[in-house]
This record gives structure tokens, sequence and C-alpha cells, in this order.
């Protein structure tokens, strides 16, 4: 009853004092004039309010958001290790937390901006109604009025609004202000104005200001260059200029005597800081520290195909999401490739002359330098420049770079036009002409052992032309696709002791296409020699002598295990005249080194967006008790092998060991002096159109080719030993600690049994050796296939007829002794032409 008695007594209190509010209002309306005025304009500022409020406030979006929010960062690369070696950006960002901006910095800014922001509520009146003053001056002039903004005005404007000049931006910004005052914290609102503010070239925040002007991080910047980026927010795209100097100097003072009028700095640290000079730094390319543009570009689509381009596509894509890409790459490798490749590219150019211009510019379309500069052509090489014909009259030219500059122009052809793109090199007070090579090429090297891409050229300069001939250039491989042919024989019956036919082979492919001869490089062949000897010698008829005995379709399926490409069931593809490009390829040559396993080639190692979360991974083996709290005592956990098995491992183990007798004393032995335990094929197209080399070690693998993108003869002396091999053999030098002396490791079932390297049979008596042509070698073979013991009589009738050949020598020496007595000295009218088995 009690409480009942309250509750009443409150109800008949409200209902008391609303009847005598009204009665006051009622009678003050009928008899004071003042107070109607008063309240129809208390109504009309109510009602103007709620009807602001419905149309500005209630589409604003929720300060709450910023909470949570997100920033567009630019994607990081790593190479292989760990250092950022390039960046995916449009625009410069680098998120910092507000612990990590020097406490003079934020003064500079509140100086320059807001000095009153740790004690305003997101509006500053006093500002605001200078703006509104501004404002009103200024109606009809077309000039700009001034903001009167503060600090978290303008992070409503950069985050949750749109630079739109109106009225009406003005009124959310400020209603959006205040929301967000409530909802974050100054030091919260500062670090988001710190990181979002735009500060032009291309850059967001002051860290990224920080690299972009003074190529310095922001706690190692001096107070006149604090005081420099502080005035930035006003006109980002006018102080950094060189023309506008003076007006920025005079800006930076300002805000240094703020800083003092403050209490921030000393007048003597003020005066020191305005005696500084600017200092800017050049704008240059931020964090490209490898030249690696086809890598990049290869690690881009694939960072695209799987998380989008922009924001729009989700929140980790590529140029927003602030991913942090971990690939392969090894920067000194990678510089290798480049340096042995444009130098294979160089010395078949030679003095062939100026091949034409990289690129044409349209003078129609307006100013040559600016749009050279659009164009984003550039070259690095030695000290060349890529520059654009401006002008042309009779025997003298002017060139046009990008820094804007003209330079006269020598050693140029008549073919030469006004609006061509071409390489430079300076020669006094001017630049002379430069010849890119018109044949081009491709390069990757890889880890067999795990499928990594360790380096990758896709011809002279990314700058150029962003067409990738190592992945994007289909061609054919020649001679490099046999040691596959070979090792379908060896999976159907045959071994490197082999006898086979190098003898003519004519095949009838049909109606369509008739008959087929084939013949060796070169012309020549006749007799019967072992499948090793085919192998390092390249023998055209050998190869489709195998390919036939083992079954084309089983070759082919052979090339299709190990990714190299699908063809029909044709001899010719057995020669290499199908399609297919130097990834492939290193991947299948990869798989021999890898005892016929094979793992997919990567660039990236893993993907982790901007909170360092992994979220893409290439090595997606499970690792069994691998998160164990503690150990359990037991063997340590291992993930399971990598890749797929493409061949049997006694195979891949024989056409290796084969493969290293090309090196040894085949068509690749110029590489024999680099000591190393290698292996390799070289390659050569008809025409001659492509030279190539693929092989390595057990832990790199590299292949190549060279050719015109628009296949033609590249000339008759154009063969993979003299053209491609020479880059592979640059590339080892350049890298010669990257190579260890440790020899290939055969499978378990694999014998190594001494035999007759010429007749393939075998040999009881005598030891290998480590000479190039030694008789006896040791050749590997699967269990059961290796030659029979009864050979031991082919060994000792191969020894009675060697004496017998010794006692005819010694014959014709005698007889030759008479001949000579009785006319003179014989003439030598035979030259013995040797070969290389």
């Amino acid at each position: 009853m009690a409480e009942k008695s309250h509750t009443e007594y409150f109800r008949y209190r409200i209902r008391r004092d609303a009847s005598g509010a009204l009665s006051w209002f009622r009678e003050n309306w009928r008899e004071k004039r003042w107070f109607r005025w008063f309240a129809i304009l208390l109504g009309a500022a109510l009602a103007l309010w709620i009807v602001a409020w419905a149309l500005l406030a209630r589409d604003l979006p929720d300060a709450d958001m910023l909470l949570e929010y997100e920033p567009p960062l630019p994607t990081m690369v790593r190479g292989i290790d760990g250092d950022i070696v390039y960046s995916y950006a449009r625009e410069r960002r680098v998120q910092l937390q507000y612990p990590d901006f020097p406490q003079q910095l934020i003064e500079a800014y509140l100086a320059a901006e807001d000095k009153t922001f740790f004690t305003h509520g997101g509006i500053d009146m006093g500002g605001l109604a200078g703006a509104v003053i501004d404002y009103v001056s200024k109606l009809g002039s077309g000039e700009r009025a001034v903001g009167g903004s503060t600090i978290t005005q303008q992070v409503a404007k950069n985050i949750l609004l749109s630079n739109e000049y109106s009225i009406t931006r003005k009124l959310k910004e400020m209603m959006l202000a205040r929301r967000i005052e409530s909802a974050l914290t100054k030091q919260q609102i500062l670090e988001l104005y710190l990181n979002e503010i735009p500060l032009g070239r291309r850059s967001f925040g002051v860290q990224a200001a920080s690299r972009a002007y003074f190529d310095k991080d922001v706690d190692d910047l001096e107070l006149h260059e604090m005081a420099f980026l502080a005035i930035l927010p006003k006109a980002p795209e006018r102080y950094g200029r060189k023309q506008y100097e003076g007006m920025a100097i005079e800006r930076r003072n300002f805000v240094l005597d703020q800083m003092v009028d403050n209490g921030f700095v000393s007048s003597a640290e003020a005066a020191t800081a305005k005696a500084q000079p600017l200092g800017l730094k050049p704008m240059r390319e931020q964090y490209s520290t490898a030249d690696a543009g086809y890598f990049f570009e290869e690690v881009r689509r694939n960072l695209m195909e799987d998380f989008g381009e922009t924001a729009d596509d989700g929140r980790n894509s590529v140029y927003a999401g602030g991913l942090w890409v971990r690939t392969s790459l090894d920067p000194e490798l990678q510089s290798a490739a480049r340096d042995a490749l444009r130098g294979g590219m160089m010395r078949y150019h030679g003095n062939r002359g100026w091949p034409g211009p990289v690129a044409t510019i349209d003078p129609d379309n307006g100013d040559l330098i600016q749009q050279l500069r659009s164009s984003n052509l550039g070259i690095s090489y030695d000290d060349w420049r890529v520059g654009v014909v401006t002008e042309r009259s009779g025997g003298s030219a002017t060139i046009g770079l990008t820094d804007g500059e003209s330079y006269p122009l020598s050693g140029f052809p008549d073919a030469l036009n006004v609006g061509d793109v071409v390489a430079v090199e300076q020669a006094g007070n001017g630049y002379r002409l430069r010849s890119v090579p018109e044949v081009s090429g491709g390069f990757v090297a890889m880890a067999p052992l795990t499928g990594r891409v360790l380096a990758m050229q896709g011809g002279f300069d990314s700058r150029l032309s962003d067409f990738n001939r190592a992945t994007q250039a289909d061609r054919q491989p020649g001679s490099t696709i046999k040691p596959f042919v070979y090792a379908a024989g060896l999976d159907h019956g045959m071994t490197p002791a082999t006898q086979v036919p190098d003898q003519t082979f004519c095949f009838y492919q049909g109606a369509r296409l008739g008959e087929k001869c084939f013949r060796n490089f070169g012309g020549g062949g006749g007799g019967v020699h072992t499948m090793r000897w085919g192998l390092e010698q390249s023998r055209n008829l050998m190869t489709v002598h195998i390919a036939m005995d083992a079954g084309m379709p089983n070759v082919i399926k052979t090339f299709e295990r190990v990714g190299i490409g699908s063809y029909e069931p044709y001899p010719a593809f057995a020669l290499g005249a199908g399609d297919t490009t130097v990834l492939k390829m290193v991947s299948a040559y990869s798989a021999l080194a890898n005892h016929g396993r094979q793992n997919p080639p990567t660039l990236i190692d893993y993907v982790q967006d901007r909170h360092g979360k992994v979220i893409w991974r290439a090595d997606k083996r499970a690792c069994q008790r691998c998160n164990m709290a503690e150990w359990d005592g037991q063997a340590m956990p291992r993930p399971g092998l990598s890749g797929r098995q493409v061949l049997d491992p006694r195979t891949a183990y024989q056409v290796v060991h084969m493969l290293r007798g090309v090196v040894t004393r085949g068509t690749a032995v110029r590489l024999r002096s680099l000591n190393l335990p290698l292996f390799g094929k070289t390659g050569t197209t008809t025409g001659p159109t492509n030279a190539w080399f693929v092989g390595g070690s057990p832990d790199i693998i590299a292949g190549m080719y060279l050719g015109f993108d628009q296949p033609r003869n590249m000339g008759g002396w154009v063969q993979g030993g003299n053209t491609a091999a020479p880059i592979f053999k640059d590339f080892v030098e350049q890298t010669r600690s990257h190579w260890t002396d440790e020899p290939f490791v055969a499978p378990a079932g694999v014998r190594m049994v001494r035999i007759d390297r010429r007749s393939g049979k075998r040999v009881f008596d005598g030891t290998p050796s480590d000479e190039p042509l030694a008789a006896i070698i040791w050749e590997a073979f699967k269990p059961d296939t290796e030659p029979p013991r009864r050979t031991r009589a082919d060994a000792i009738e191969a020894k009675r007829r060697e004496f017998l050949d010794l006692i005819r020598a010694g014959q014709r020496a005698r007889q030759d002794a008479a001949f000579g007595d009785a006319f003179g000295e014989p003439s030598d009218f035979v030259e013995e032409q040797g070969g290389i088995y």
C-alpha cells in the first residue's frame, strides 16, 4: 500500500506541474509580445533542426565503425630471405599506431591545424565563425573559402565523407565530428588523422609522406622536416614542388612560430630549424630493391586471381588489403639471371645495327615528353635511359627524357623519326643511340626439391615489354624434350647400354600428311650405338627409333605426366615439334633431378593478411603432432612428401646419369669447365628459330631459350650449345656460392655397373676414371637389366682383335718406311676427323 501511494503521489505532482507550466505559457503568450516572438523563433529553430536531422543526419555513417576501420593499404612483397623487395601500391600508405608518432611531429600538426584539439568537442566555434565570415565575403568570387575544420572534422571528411565543397557537406561534417568525439578517444582520432591525411606524392599519412619527401621514417625526422610535413594538408600538391619552394619555406616557418607560441619548442630550436633548407628528396619507386619485374608481375596475376584487385573485390585485395606476401625470389639469382640472359641477347645481336624503336608515340596526341612519362617505359641496363625523339632535321636530332630535359642525339640512322622511343646513353653534352636487341628469350631458375621459382626473366626489361617469355611464350623445345623420350624407352625395356640404330627412319603419317623421313641435325648418321651415346650427341634418328620402339602413345603420356604438353602421337613431337614454355620445361627437368617426384612451380610461399594471419599457403601438407604443446618423446613429427610421382625414380636417375654425359663430353661440353656435378640438355629447333638449354644440379635447375618474338631463322651457326649454354654458364659463374659439389644420389633399386662406354658391354677388368673420354664408365641399371656376365668372352674377343690391329699397324709402318726410302716423305693428304662419343 505504501508503494502504491508513493507512485500516485508522483503522478499527481507531474500532472500539477505540467498544468502549471501550460498555464504559465498561455499567460505569457497573451500578455507579452517579446515572449511570442521568442517562442516562434525557438519553434522554428527546433523545426529546422528536425528537418536538418531528417535530411542530413539520418544517412550519416555510424561513427562507431571507425573503431574497426581498416584503411586501404598496399601489398608488401618479401623475398626468400624475408626482406621487402617490392610493393603493389597505387598510393603510398603505411599504418602506424599512436605511440609510433614522435611527440614533436604531433605538436607540429596541432600547431598548424588545430591547436585546441585536446579541449574542443569536435568543433572549434572560433574557427567556425571565421570560416563563415570568410565564406560570405567570397560569395560569387569563385575563390574557395577557408575551411575552419578541426582535426576531427578532417577525419570525418577523409574517411566517412566526400571532398565535396558545399554547405551541406560542412554541416554533415560537423554532425559527424560530434559523433566521432563521443565514440573515439582523442588519441584514436589523431591516429586516424595522421595515418589517413593526403600529403601529396601519392602518399597518405605521415609515415608514407616522410618516406616520399625525405626518404626517412618518422622517428628519424628533424624539427624542420616535421614542420614541413605539417604544412602539406593545406596544399599537398603545391608545397612539394620546386617552383613553390619559397612559399613552402614561408609556411613552414609560420608553423615553427606557432609551435613556439604554443610552448611546444623554444625560440632557439625554432630559429635553428628555420635556417635549414627544405631538403626534399626526388621521388622514387618505393620498396623496389630487386630488378624482377617479370617475377613480380607473375606474382601480381596470381594474387589478383585469388584475392581480387581493389577493395570492392574483398578485404584482402591486392591494392587495398595490406597483404604481406612471402615469395621464393632470390635477389642474387635474379640479378644473375637477368644479366646472363641480356648478355646472351647482346652477344647474338653483335654488330647487327639498330633494330628500330622500342615504342612509338604519336606527336598529334600532345606533348611527347609527357606522353613518355605516362607510358611508364624505362630501362635498367648500364647507364642507358629511355627517351623520345622530339625533333629531327637532316643530320641532327633531339631526344627528350622523362625528367623534362632535352639533349642533342648522335649516332642515329636515317630511319629515326619524331615520336620514336629509343634507348640512349650519355655522350659528352648529349646522348647517343643504343640498340635494344630484337632477339629475346626467357629464363627460369627453380629449386627441384620444392618447386619454388628462384628467378625469372621474361625478356630484356619488363619496363619495355611486360610480355613474359618465360611463362607466356609457347615455343618448340627442340632436343631438350629428348630426355623424356629416353625415359619412355627406359620404362619399356631399354637400358642406357641398349644398342639403337642411328639410321634413316621414315614414317607414314596418313593420307593427309604423307610420309615423313627424319634426319640428324647436320645430316650424317649410320651404325648402331648405345642409348647413352645417342642422348649425349643428341642424335635425332636414334631418338625417333627409341620413340617408335617404346610406342609414341607412351612417349606422349610421359610428356603429359611431367607437364610439358599434350600432343598427337607423331614422331616429330619426339624431336620437340610441340609448343611449351620455359617454366614447364624447367619443372619437368626438376622432376628428373628429384627422383621423378614433381612439385608444381610456385612463386609465392604464403600470404598473410594485414594482421599477420596466414590466409594462403603453397605447402598444404598436413603434419601430424606438429602442434603439440609439449614434446611427447617420440620421433620428430615431419610432413609427408610434397608433389606427386610422375616418373619411376630409377628411370629419372638413369636419365640424369646420361645427361651428366651431355655436359662431360656431349653437346654441352663447354660447361665442363665449371667443375660442378651438372646435368642438362641443349636444344635447337628447325630453322634454327630457337636455341635452348635446360639443366642444373641437385639443388637448382635453370632453363632458357633465345629467339625472336615472331619466330624466324636465327642463322645456320646457331645451336643450343653455342648460344644458350653460355647463358647458363654465365649464370652459374655469377652465383657460384649457390652451387655445391654434392653429386646426384641414386635412389633405391639402381645398380651401378662398369661398362665399355662405346659398346655398352659389361667390363670386369679396369676401373672407371673421371676422364671425359674414359673407355670404362659406371652406368646405372635397374635390377636384372644390366648386361649379362657372359660378356667376358666378348671382352676376350675384343682384346684379340686389339692385338691383331697392333700387328697390322706394325706391318703398315714398315711398308710406309720402305715407301719413304724410295720416294721421299709422304704428304698429309688425309685429315682424320675425330669425334666426341
